[in-house]
């Protein structure tokens, strides 16, 4: 099958909507399917307001028209909102082709936290967005019962896995050396931005030492407020799992992410998070398993330091990127209708 995977998301952005796609673009080159990634990076782009690592295209429809006419796919699956995302359901919906589409972000909340666009318009849009597509497909059912209470229909699961092999335990030798200072060591993984609530996770009266890995709009502001805090920056790759398997228990402040695949790397990692009882979390926590969901979230964790490090990693085998994508190719659809 060839799929177009239309994304304003992508390389070099790190996220967790970069990381799902890549992951998921590269299991379904491994089952042989041809994959076409319409990104951002391809043509003209413009940094996006308030968020200038992010860049957004310029020229969205020359650039849609051009991918889709020189190489018509198969399937086409839309993954975010943005310029191009907008540029491809124009384009589909103008040529007769179905098309699915991927509710990863809450675009609504982000943007009433930064402007004072009230919720219900950006909704309406999302909806309209959404709700032309054959199935928009949803992490978590949590989510789904929040969705169609905005008015969002054909809603479909596919999850989320990780990458249990990047993810791991590493010899306990290396905590001390990555993540110094007092033990227990708390960490927060992931962007550094005001819809991470990480300032939650930075002013909580924790035993041990508090770690930052990532980077964000933020970071130099709090990095200045909270200098007892370790701030290790943004990491990849092995350098990033050792880190994170060094911790004693990851904090997740965030009460907007409609996943969180950084629970599920964690957890891959043998450690346990402690969370607020929301939506993404929740799909991946089994309260006193692989971590603690409360509304105190020092309670959460503090509790979750007691937590079985390899009842933590089997909780995250649970979700492979072989299953997920499997998920994924069953909600496509073919362009034109049967």
């Amino acid at each position: 099958m060839r799929i177009a995977l239309v994304t304003d998301a992508w390389s070099p952005q790190v996220n967790g909507v970069v990381r799902a796609l890549q992951a998921t673009a590269n299991e379904l080159r491994k089952l042989g399917h041809e994959v076409q990634v319409i990104h951002s990076g391809e043509g003209p782009t413009m940094p996006c307001p308030s968020y200038p690592e992010i860049p957004l295209a310029t020229e969205p429809f020359a650039q849609i028209g051009r991918a889709f006419t020189e190489r018509t796919p198969d399937a086409v699956h839309i993954a975010t909102e943005g310029p191009l995302g907008l540029a491809a359901r124009i384009w589909c919906a103008g040529h007769n082709w179905q098309f699915t589409t991927s509710f990863h972000t809450r675009f609504a909340e982000y943007l009433a936290a930064r402007t004072p666009i009230p919720l219900a318009w950006s909704y309406a849009f999302l909806r309209w967005f959404h709700n032309g597509a054959t199935h928009t497909l949803i992490s978590n059912p949590a989510l789904a019962e929040e969705l169609e209470g905005w008015g969002f229909r054909h809603l479909a699961q596919w999850s989320r896995g990780v990458d249990s092999n990047l993810f791991r335990p590493w010899p306990e030798q290396d905590s001390v050396v990555l993540l110094p200072g007092a033990r227990p060591a708390f960490v927060y993984f992931g962007r550094v931005a005001v819809e991470k609530n990480v300032e939650d996770f930075l002013h909580l009266d924790l035993p041990g030492s508090k770690h930052v890995i990532g980077d964000g709009p933020l970071t130099a502001d709090l990095r200045a407020r909270y200098s007892a805090v370790q701030w290790h920056g943004m990491m990849h790759g092995e350098q990033l799992s050792r880190h994170l398997a060094a911790a004693d228990v990851m904090v997740f402040p965030s009460r907007t992410d409609t996943l969180g695949l950084v629970v599920r790397e964690a957890n891959a990692c043998g450690v346990p998070v402690a969370a607020y009882p929301v939506t993404g979390p929740q799909a991946s926590i089994v309260d006193g398993v692989n971590g603690f969901l409360r509304e105190d979230l020092r309670e959460a964790a503090v509790l979750a330091l007691d937590l079985n490090r390899q009842d933590c990693r089997n909780a995250a085998l649970q979700h492979s990127w072989e299953r997920c994508t499997q998920d994924f190719i069953n909600h496509l659809v073919n362009i034109q209708t049967d």
